[in-house]
């Protein structure tokens, strides 16, 4: 099956605008799954309870792996961070989860849960095909992504100040329609294709 192919077409220190022209870019694909995925990393108590609540029931896990030391299992997380006080909350950070949620308000809700760690709305679709460049859409591969405080469409390990939306698209690349994407929101395509989800 493989990997979509993920091209920048936005960065900006303005977490609002990003989702904002992400939406813009959704608009335009010809369907968008009813489901959409939430990535978020989690460095203090107040980011891991605002998630919590907005995303009810989150697989946490720990960032960076963790056994025990005795044994040398790994250990999974497995409390309810909204049972913890900060101090007990506290030794278990750095903590992540990525969640299929129902699409509708909850992506504005998560981006004014933000803090300062990474994270990431993707939305999962089909481009409508475009005869004008040869270019049809997939259904396993097309999409929308936002990553915040990140550049690197597979939520990689540097962070950044800004913020940087990806368009995503069949496996084998597909430039001339994320240029047209670009477009459509006044910018460009801001760098090599990534390896997408």
């Amino acid at each position: 099956m493989g990997n979509s192919r993920a091209y920048p077409v936005l960065r900006t220190t303005d977490a609002a605008e990003a989702y904002r022209q992400a939406r813009r870019l959704c608009a335009l694909l010809e369907h968008i799954d009813d489901r959409v995925w939430l990535f978020s990393e989690m460095r203090t108590p107040g980011e891991a309870r605002r998630m919590a609540e907005i995303v009810p029931g989150a697989d946490f896990d720990y960032v960076d792996a963790r056994t025990d030391p005795a044994t040398g299992d790994f250990l999974s997380f497995d409390l309810d961070v909204t049972q913890l006080d900060d101090a007990g909350l506290r030794e278990h950070l750095p903590l992540s989860f990525l969640e299929d949620v129902g699409r509708g308000d909850v992506e504005e809700r998560f981006l004014a849960a933000l803090g300062e760690s990474t994270a990431a709305i993707e939305w999962n679709g089909r481009w409508p095909d475009d005869p004008e460049i040869d270019s049809h859409g997939h259904w396993n591969y097309d999409g929308v992504q936002i990553v915040f405080h990140g550049d690197e469409a597979q939520y990689g390990d540097k962070w950044t100040e800004g913020h940087t939306v990806f368009v995503h698209v069949t496996k084998h690349g597909d430039l001339e329609r994320a240029q047209k994407l670009a477009a459509h929101i006044g910018s460009e395509v801001l760098g090599e294709e990534q390896l997408g989800w």
